[in-house]
């Protein structure tokens, strides 16, 4: 395996014109593939890294977000959507004119995945922000992932060293060749855990890689598929998101091993790995900081003040 198969710019996909233009507020569409020639482009220029503003992010969670795509009155893109708290808004590209701006907040209730200089913006306007701290993403250093060095990743060196000696494994390019064997690490993985968690979003992701210039890797033990990885690049191309990283039980070690050996062969552009939100699950928090972030990248939610 060379870097170069896991880099996100390594083809340019065939995709069919939208079928369903983005209208204007406050109609709206929901998220499909041939929206992503319009919008992909756009949400590569973006710095700020939050795992959720790319389009492939986007359109896989429509689902479970009720998202939806409209068009303001300045051009600039809102991502509609609606969870369990109620109705939300994003917007990717910027806040638009005090006027549309508060229309939004009177129709939409709450704006989330805001970064911190749309934080201090929207504070400065008098909408009550508050750190949404289960969604911070961890960002990691990718050559501590790769290297493991030092005392504090002690215990992770050992149970990659255990899963290293007792295996023969082998490592490939996730392309559509394996597709099928990471559909089936996904099946293992869901029947293991008993949690179906983001397994339709992973499934769709396996299914449109292509499309959507998704990257990543897949593992096998005695040529049977165990693990895979799948993400893509952020933050101007410093940073690889891992969207999905998926193993079968019944193996010690392998999600470490998989870990250090995804970031041993990313190229060296990319500086950081973000590795996404714990969404506030104790278990989850606490084995992502056993990783020792380099750092998080902050997101914020907002509401009209009690006080207007």
């Amino acid at each position: 395996m060379t870097d170069r198969h896991y880099h996100p710019s390594f083809q340019q996909p065939d995709l069919p014109p939208a079928t369903a233009p983005i209208p204007s507020y406050p109609h709206s569409v929901e998220p499909e593939l041939g929206h992503r020639s319009q919008l992909h482009p756009l949400f590569q220029e973006l710095t700020d890294g939050l795992s959720e503003l790319t389009f492939a992010n986007l359109f896989l969670f429509r689902h479970r977000h009720s998202y939806r795509f409209s068009t303001l009155q300045d051009g600039r893109l809102a991502v509609l959507g609606k969870d369990s708290g109620g109705p939300f808004f994003i917007l990717p590209f910027g806040l638009p004119d005090h006027e549309h701006l508060a229309r939004l907040f009177a129709e939409q209730r709450m704006m989330k995945c805001i970064t911190t200089a749309q934080s201090t913006a929207l504070a400065e306007l008098g909408y009550r922000v508050t750190a949404d701290r289960d969604n911070f993403d961890y960002l990691y250093r990718r050559q501590d992932l790769a290297s493991l060095t030092g005392r504090n990743y002690h215990k992770k060196r050992n149970l990659v060293k255990a899963f290293v000696s007792t295996h023969n494994y082998s490592a490939r390019p996730l392309r559509e060749e394996y597709r099928a064997d990471a559909l089936s690490v996904l099946d293992q993985w869901r029947e293991g855990s008993g949690y179906q968690g983001d397994y339709e979003a992973a499934r769709e992701a396996l299914m449109t890689m292509e499309a959507l210039q998704l990257c990543g890797g897949i593992y096998y033990v005695e040529s049977q598929p165990v693990a895979y990885v799948l993400g893509e690049e952020l933050a101007g191309g410093t940073t690889f998101a891992i969207h999905f990283e998926k193993a079968v039980p019944g193996y010690k070690g392998l999600y470490q091993f998989i870990n250090q050996s995804f970031a041993s062969i990313l190229p060296e552009d990319y500086s950081c790995i973000n590795r996404e939100q714990d969404l506030g699950e104790p278990g989850l928090r606490q084995a992502k900081l056993s990783y020792l972030p380099a750092g998080f990248v902050e997101k914020y939610m907002a509401v009209t003040s009690i006080a207007s």
